[in-house]
């Protein structure tokens, strides 16, 4: 009997781990979207080609 429920509280005390970790994911998703636009800009700024700011479809016409 005692093994049982420690196997029980050990499979609640997951459970209630992984709801955390989903709640806190779900909670920041905003803050997370936000910070990988911004990091995303500034590899973009880094990497990019130094000709990426002209309009090459306006020289062409």
């Amino acid at each position: 009997m005692n093994k049982t429920a420690r196997m029980v509280m050990k499979i609640i005390g997951a459970s209630l781990a992984f709801a955390a970790v989903v709640c806190l994911l779900i909670g920041g998703w905003h803050d997370l979207s936000v910070g990988c636009s911004g990091m995303k800009k500034r590899v973009a700024s880094k990497f990019g080609s130094e000709f990426d700011d002209y309009a090459d479809d306006e020289l062409y016409l």
